[in-house]
């Protein structure tokens, strides 16, 4: 034991150099800053399945997971339009959702902004239009930004939700 210990106090301390930085961490710093600075606070989101198949709606729940942790970034889901600065709509518009997404539409205040999500909130996908369906998103209301896919993953969402809210700081 005392062996040891003599070994021990003649060789010192040894240790590894510390990591670099993650880049990755630098640039959810950088983006939740500019965030703030375009919006002033958090950006609050209101989401509608508008009649969708709910694919697209498993790729917004891996939003909150840790992977990509969007409230990290300074985004976050809200249950209320009259909080919400983001509309997000998935899915066709089904005509009994038709009614239910305008008002949703004009609770959220002005300046508002809309995503359509997936093929079929961009295009009504194999839904189309017909007596059930109104077909894509922008036949109800209108949109800023759509992101393609189905589902699209939850990087393209974010990507999508990115440039909806430079869409406003470009458009002040």
């Amino acid at each position: 034991m005392l062996k040891t210990l003599r070994r021990i106090a003649s060789t010192g301390i040894v240790s590894e150099d510390s990591p670099e930085a993650d880049a990755a961490l630098r640039l959810r710093r950088d983006l939740h800053e500019r965030i703030l600075s375009i919006i002033g606070r958090a950006l609050c989101i209101r989401h509608v399945d508008a009649g969708s198949c709910n694919g697209c709606e498993l790729e917004l729940h891996a939003l909150n997971n840790p992977l990509y942790n969007i409230e990290g970034l300074g985004i976050r889901f809200v249950a209320s339009p009259r909080h919400a600065d983001l509309l997000l709509v998935t899915g066709p518009v089904a005509r009994h959702m038709e009614a239910a997404l305008l008002r949703t539409f004009q609770a959220i205040p002005d300046p508002k902004l809309v995503v359509a999500i997936g093929d079929c909130g961009c295009t009504g996908g194999v839904f189309g239009e017909s007596y059930a369906s109104c077909g894509r998103v922008s036949n109800v209301i209108p949109v800023d930004v759509e992101v393609p896919g189905c589902p699209p993953s939850p990087t393209r969402l974010i990507q999508g939700i990115l440039a909806a809210v430079v869409t406003r700081h470009d458009a002040a």
